[in-house]
């Protein structure tokens, strides 16, 4: 109802009763009852003009407004006049809404439905692809910062000063809409310090993109295997991301509320945050298995060369020990500084696994070690870590320790038994492999379907 600083009442008199009031007095505008509850009890006038109408009754109040004879109907009738304007104001604002949530929870039900519907378990989420697009300088080539086997990541800033990498599906990758769903299914509900924390995602038309929270240190791969930058991974930041690492993996393998194998761990998959915190990234290609299962075998063999533990990469099986395998290279990689894959030595066909296990049966282990850390290294610290290496890529799943039991081994909490001979330790194993996997030889994942 308008304002009623100019308005008078009267509460003895009918609604018919008013418009006789209202009709004989030239100063009345308009008029209404004044008790809707009780039929025809009381009036409210107003004078002068009818200013700041605020909200209508839930019961559809009238308002009387006094009006010229010119603008009677033809029978001579007055007319009885609701506040059109507000009610027509209301209903497109009504409207407005309603096209907005209908828009909203179409989007969010074609969301889903990528993603299977497991949204609504966890609450992801959703980002407009506006928003990514602003926050990237439209996926400015100065932002990006790297291109994976998934597609391309770029930096991004919202809007309230927060960093982003936005990691972005190529529109004609059916294999990536499996891998953005994967990830978004495995990642979304893990909470844990050295794993990287998935922000949102958007999925827009045929954009589909992945939102993490920004690194800006990169991946270890980018400081390890760099003469120059190698030297910026002194010894205390080696052992924090290995121990960050043997964690974050332990959290997935039997702490989390799912249990994920990652299959794909690498240097390029370890990002690094502004205290060269490690984090565990990318699990495109991860899987999640139910309580009571142990492992599982595939026709599809997916991962990166250098990495891939025998079993899965001849035959397709893969547990948690798949993923300490590949933790036990990665070990070895960052005592060296050198890669497994691509590693030789002129007087011999073995990878660094070879050459790390000649040395440990020589009692030559310290011989290993990056050159620029000779110095700075604690041995005895060293000779644990090539040795819990080797114990983790040994040939049988069964001698391979827990991530668990890595962990204590790293924090000293236990004697380390012998190890025995690693898998795929010549170069020969690793030219078997090629022929035998849809994997890649140089650290990009290849995850191409395989006939059955």
């Amino acid at each position: 109802m308008p304002d009623s600083r100019y308005s008078w009442v009267n509460k003895n008199m009918t609604l018919e009763e008013c418009k006789v009031k209202c009709l004989k007095n030239c100063s009345c505008v308009a008029y209404t009852q004044l008790d809707i509850s009780i039929k025809g009890s009381g009036c409210l006038f107003w004078s002068e003009e009818l200013n700041d109408i605020r909200d209508l009754s839930v019961d559809g109040q009238d308002i009387y407004i006094r009006m010229a004879s010119s603008e009677l109907d033809s029978k001579g009738t007055r007319r009885k006049i609701l506040i059109s304007s507000m009610t027509s104001l209301m209903g497109m604002v009504l409207l407005g809404l309603c096209l907005m949530l209908y828009y909203w929870k179409r989007k969010k039900n074609y969301a889903n439905g990528i993603i299977g519907g497991h949204n609504k378990d966890f609450e992801l989420p959703l980002f407009d692809l506006s928003t990514v697009s602003r926050a990237t300088n439209n996926f400015s080539t100065n932002n990006k910062l790297g291109q994976g086997g998934y597609g391309p990541v770029y930096k991004g800033v919202l809007e309230n000063g927060q960093e982003i990498a936005v990691k972005r599906l190529p529109k004609t990758s059916m294999q990536g809409i499996i891998e953005f769903k994967n990830e978004v299914i495995c990642i979304a509900k893990l909470q844990h310090r050295n794993l990287v924390k998935l922000l949102g995602y958007c999925i827009q038309g045929e954009e589909k993109m992945l939102i993490y929270e920004y690194m800006p240190n990169k991946s270890l791969d980018f400081f390890l295997f760099d003469e120059t930058r190698s030297k910026l991974l002194d010894w205390p930041k080696r052992l924090k991301v290995v121990n960050g690492v043997a964690r974050g993996l332990m959290y997935i393998h039997q702490d989390s509320q799912l249990r994920i194998i990652h299959r794909d761990l690498k240097a390029s998959n370890i990002l690094l945050d502004t205290d060269m915190k490690p984090k565990i990234s990318d699990f495109g290609i991860a899987k999640c298995f139910q309580e009571h299962e142990t492992e599982d075998k595939t026709s599809r063999v997916v991962g990166t060369y250098g990495y891939m533990s025998p079993e899965y990469a001849v035959h397709g099986q893969f547990s948690a020990k798949s993923d300490v395998f590949s933790f036990g290279v990665l070990v070895l990689e960052i005592v060296s500084g050198k890669r497994n894959s691509g590693f030789s030595r002129e007087d011999q066909h073995l990878n660094l696994l070879g050459h790390a296990w000649t040395l440990y049966k020589g009692g030559r282990s310290l011989e290993l070690i990056d050159p620029f850390l000779l110095d700075l290294a604690n041995p005895s610290e060293v000779l644990r870590l090539i040795h819990v290496g080797l114990l983790c890529v040994q040939q049988c799943p069964d001698d391979r320790p827990s991530m668990a039991s890595v962990v204590a081994m790293l924090d000293n909490e236990v004697i380390l038994p012998p190890a025995n001979q690693p898998g795929f330790f010549t170069e020969r194993d690793v030219f078997v492999v090629k022929s035998t996997t849809s994997s890649s030889f140089n650290e990009v994942t290849i995850t191409q379907l395989e006939a059955r």
